[in-house]
């Protein structure tokens, strides 16, 4: 019989009311379940399963880490999938998770793998995942891979979340900055207008330059701000064309330093997903090309795509890699030497986390100078500001003198 689910109204052991969701076979098998749990049904339905994209927004990436960990361990301990999924449902707390699980154990009990279940959901579970899951099942060392692949994931969230509060301190110093600048200009050096000219003396050339652009911010202000958001959107936008799309990227990685960090991420990114995969049997061909769809910049991308068609004409890996150009010499010549001596796998994961490394230490570094940068600029913006205003009253007052 199929899996089913149902919503339940039920009471407990003191008499309170618990309102929930239970998975069983049948009704008469759910009001057995919940009697178990020491629950009187009051009332108990059927509900339908959610699928698609809407589970997605409400999944975090520390969910999807706390779900693979916990069937890891599950899985290891040569627990049977389907009592893997059932004691899941029971461990987590988040509904939405709770729902996927449910998800998947109905479908698993259907027949399906557990590969198959989760490419139901592909905005939640990668295309690398999928494919590591697969190749888990059908080699029968699901419990040997399900290790790496909670690696990965954990190493990807760690990287992504300490560029994440690297930038979060100079982000809020500079919009502070900036916000206070303009609010000095729209309220504060107005009132100095008035004075000006009740005096009838010469204003200073930089009390004059400031007064005039708050005049021009006060008049224009709300077209500058129109103008940064149809900026903001036609960039955005770019992404919908592919051409402009791929001249986008191809900008972003030509920028100083910026274009640098982007490059070492994604090959970072490409390294482990293709590593973790060549780690779990399968082959390099298969590898690249669910490889290239974790790669963001297009760009590079399409020089994957070639990478892709050396390889299959017989190429090598690592002379592929440095036929492009654009790939860091020290990924290509770190791949040559894994093909040579049957290690690829392994120099994969090595150079990915060689690379997570220089952009977590570019970024320290970035951020380090940064803060006193910021510092500086927010003084000298201000405090430029206010001397500049009270030293033209100082200046009025003693010309009256």
């Amino acid at each position: 019989m199929n899996l089913m689910f149902f919503k339940y109204r039920a009471f407990d052991s003191q008499g309170k009311v618990q309102v929930g969701q239970v998975n069983a076979e049948s009704e008469k098998e759910a009001i057995r379940i919940l009697k178990k749990r020491n629950l009187t049904p009051i009332r108990i339905g059927k509900f339908k399963k959610s699928h698609g994209s809407s589970l997605r927004r409400k999944i975090s990436n520390n969910d999807l880490l706390d779900f693979t960990n916990g069937l890891c361990t599950l899985v290891e301990a040569r627990v049977p999938l389907d009592r893997a999924l059932r004691l899941l449902d029971g461990i987590t707390d988040s509904p939405v998770m709770k729902n996927l699980v449910l998800n998947l154990l109905s479908d698993v009990k259907e027949g399906k793998s557990l590969a198959s279940a989760m490419e139901v959901h592909p905005t939640i579970f990668s295309k690398m995942y999928i494919n590591i899951i697969r190749a888990g099942e059908e080699g029968g060392i699901l419990h040997e891979l399900l290790p790496s692949l909670a690696e990965f994931l954990e190493t990807s969230y760690k990287t992504r979340q300490a560029i994440i509060s690297a930038m979060i301190y100079p982000i809020v110093l500079l919009a502070t900055g900036i916000i206070s600048v303009f609010l000095l200009l729209i309220f504060v050096v107005p009132q100095f207008a008035a004075m000006f000219e009740d005096s009838g003396s010469e204003i200073p050339s930089s009390a004059a330059f400031l007064l005039n652009l708050s005049e021009i911010i006060q008049s224009y202000g709300i077209f500058m701000l129109l103008a940064l958001a149809v900026l903001i959107i036609f960039w955005q936008r770019l992404d919908n064309d592919y051409r402009s799309k791929l001249r986008k990227h191809e900008f972003l990685l030509s920028l100083p330093l910026i274009g640098t960090l982007i490059l070492y991420k994604e090959s970072a990114v490409f390294s482990r997903t293709l590593g973790a995969l060549l780690g779990a049997g399968i082959p390099l061909i298969r590898g690249l090309r669910v490889s290239k769809e974790v790669v963001l910049n297009s760009f590079l991308v399409g020089h994957l795509d070639q990478v892709e068609e050396d390889v299959r004409g017989g190429a090598g890996l690592g002379i592929s890699l440095e036929k492009t150009g654009v790939f860091p010499v020290l990924l290509h010549q770190l791949v040559a030497v894994g093909e040579e001596s049957g290690r690829t796998s392994s120099i994969l994961l090595k150079s990915a986390d060689t690379f997570d490394n220089f952009v977590r230490n570019q970024m320290s570094a970035i951020v380090s100078a940064l803060q006193p940068a910021l510092i500086i600029f927010l003084a000298i913006a201000v405090g430029g500001i206010t001397i500049t205003m009270l030293s033209a009253v100082f200046s009025m007052n003693a010309v009256d003198f």
